[in-house]
């Protein structure tokens, strides 16, 4: 996505969790963001029960290619998610490199008691105009162990006269036992296009209908 971190959030269809080096080339120093979309989805399911949500964010970025914030996110039933992350990128003769770790976290009224925590280990590589990715569950407050959950993605972007063109394949290897069934395993796929904060996109995941979302999304300096 070079995108925010926001913006990776609401057009999941571009990179979803591969945070591809976004947060290490911007500008050292703090910076926030604010955003809403028509659809939240994550990995190609909806995470606001195909309704519109809010989000807002802030991040810290160094020179040396540190960087770490936090996000939190409206969602459906009047619950939040906030997430906190840190990680490292760089980018050396034309590859850049990124990885680090992102803590998602729900109010007590998401899931069984409130177990609906966890967090993961990430990392990408980007060659021009394509990036591939990994995320791995580090911990979860349910009952599933390192690694029972890893998230693979290949994406390619393209710059036509300022229009972001994005086009995502992913594919979620997940054991989770969720009530209704676990609709997160498999492949999603999704193309975007962004401009001057605006996104349109259009999503599948092979367990869920077709997703049309728009957002719009601002970054400032603080």
């Amino acid at each position: 996505m070079k995108k925010t971190l926001l913006s990776i959030a609401l057009s999941a269809t571009v990179a979803t969790s591969a945070f591809v080096s976004t947060q290490a080339s911007a500008v050292e120093g703090l910076s926030a963001n604010i955003g809403a979309t028509s659809n939240y989805l994550w990995r190609g399911i909806t995470q606001s029960g195909d309704d519109s949500a809010i989000s807002g964010g802030i991040d810290y970025a160094a020179e040396s290619g540190f960087y770490a914030g936090t996000w939190a996110s409206s969602l459906g039933g009047g619950t939040t998610e906030v997430d906190l992350y840190a990680g490292y990128g760089f980018e050396s003769n034309g590859i850049s490199y990124d990885f680090g770790y992102i803590f998602y976290g729900y109010d007590q009224s998401q899931g069984s008691n409130g177990d609906s925590d966890f967090g993961e280990i990430y990392a990408s590589l980007g060659i021009d105009a394509f990036s591939f990715g990994v995320s791995i569950l580090a911990h979860a407050e349910w009952d599933e162990d390192f690694a029972d959950d890893v998230y693979y993605t290949a994406d390619y972007a393209l710059d036509i006269d300022g229009l972001e063109v994005g086009f995502h394949a992913g594919y979620y290897d997940t054991e989770t036992d969720y009530d209704a069934g676990n609709i997160y395993d498999g492949y999603d796929l999704g193309v975007s296009a962004s401009k001057n904060g605006f996104t349109f996109g259009v999503n599948k995941h092979e367990n869920t209908n077709t997703s049309v979302y728009v957002s719009y999304a601002v970054d400032f300096d603080l």
